[in-house]
């Protein structure tokens, strides 16, 4: 497409912040350490992680890029930014989550492919632009289309200069609840070129792998997209298939992303000295003297960080355990500081994130274990081993990490 351009190897690569742990450096992949993740509702650009399959595109000339919309409607047409830009602006605050987020943890059952993942693969932002519902309008397809008069009955997304294409239902691309953007802004600032500039797909509460960035053209067509992310990628078989009898042909994309959360506050295996621990929220030590002699039989650490629903759902409840899952309490959730998160209030962001946090008392070395349950009543499941699958997609069973208190043995 004029004026956008995918490089053939990797020498022009955007800068990046140093924090970021790199799972992949050719392409570039990486996530922020979890300690950061949690600490704001929106995740800072820099710290958001980076998802990528080949050299990032370069812009040459923004007034010449433009995006082409073929396939299965009456009159093809090109748009150029300006096009987009002067339809009306939308922010929507969106968590955007890859599917292989949590895959290390996966990959400790059984060997799976794919990027090694911790538990931040995953972000939350104010993004910016153009609905699609608007933009679909403009090539002449009315909002809440199902099906085209030529047959048309999805909108695929192709990137320039690399092989990445995906594709949604044209029922979701063009209803205006569902919130598709063509962004073009993240977090109020022009995206860059890790996250798409100079345009991107946001598809809401779906997993990472349907927002295309850096787009090249969007296609109208009959059945779901035929590229190897949406056919031969990104699908969740059982722990029963393996790469030798594998059958792609019989499970479908993966959209929606299921109930999620993850503890940020701890890391997998936690120890706390006697006399002296310092809470990664508080960055201070406590010491034995500000607490009496028998003080660890007390001792209380916050446990907190990040819950997500896909397709629009709310958080209901995140339950926290001190004691491998014998018993819970419900930790306090929350979109704005200080304000309680009610999940079916209609002031939500409904796409974005919830944030929550417990204290909790630790009288022993124990496993920590957080779980959430959305308005669907749909809850995590209990063990990584009931979800394995050879791609490592969607972990999304109890996030447990181990405090050890002392020397004492687990």
């Amino acid at each position: 497409m004029p004026g956008l351009r995918g490089p053939s190897d990797y020498s022009r690569e955007p800068a990046r912040h140093p924090c970021l742990r790199i799972n992949s450096k050719d392409p570039f992949n990486a996530e922020p350490p979890r300690s950061m993740l949690h600490t704001t509702y929106v995740t800072p650009v820099d710290l958001f992680y980076k998802r990528n399959h080949g050299p990032i595109p370069i812009v040459d000339d923004i007034e010449r890029y433009c995006v082409s919309f073929r396939g299965l409607i009456e009159n093809p047409k090109t748009l150029f930014m300006k096009d987009i830009r002067d339809l009306p602006k939308y922010n929507v605050t969106a968590t955007l989550q890859c599917a292989g987020n949590r895959r290390t943890a996966m990959s400790e059952v059984r060997t799976v492919k794919g990027v090694g993942w911790d538990v931040a693969a995953i972000g939350n932002a104010v993004w910016g632009g153009a609905k699609l519902a608007d933009v679909l309008e403009l090539i002449g397809i009315p909002k809440c289309t199902t099906t085209t008069q030529s047959g048309g009955k999805h909108v695929e997304f192709e990137e320039k200069g690399g092989p990445y294409k995906a594709s949604i239902p044209l029922s979701q691309a063009s209803n205006p609840e569902a919130d598709v953007l063509l962004a073009y802004e993240m977090n109020a600032e022009p995206l860059n070129r890790d996250h798409g500039y100079p345009l991107r797909v946001i598809v809401p509460g779906v997993i990472g792998a349907r927002s295309v960035k850096w787009l090249d053209s969007i296609n109208i067509i009959a059945e779901p997209c035929q590229g190897f992310f949406m056919q031969k990628d990104y699908k969740m078989f059982p722990p029963s298939v393996n790469w030798d009898n594998i059958d792609w042909s019989t499970r479908r994309p993966l959209m929606d992303f299921p109930i999620q959360c993850a503890i940020c506050s701890l890391e997998d295996i936690n120890v706390i000295k006697h006399g002296k621990y310092i809470p990664p929220l508080l960055n201070k030590p406590i010491c034995c003297c500000e607490r009496s002699p028998n003080y660890l039989k007390e001792f209380k650490i916050t446990v907190s960080g990040y819950a997500a629903a896909g397709g629009g759902r709310g958080v209901e409840r995140v339950d926290i355990s001190v004691d491998g899952g014998k018993t819970w309490i419900e930790a306090s959730r929350f979109q704005k500081p200080g304000v309680p998160y009610v999940s079916d209030d209609l002031n939500n962001d409904k796409w974005a994130w919830v944030l929550f946090q417990a204290e909790v008392d630790v009288p022993h070395s124990t496993e920590i274990v957080a779980k959430a349950v959305d308005t669907a009543a749909n809850v995590q499941p209990e063990n990584v081993e009931e979800i394995w699958n050879l791609r490592g997609v969607l972990n999304t069973s109890w996030h447990k990490v181990q405090v050890r208190l002392g020397h004492s043995a687990m």
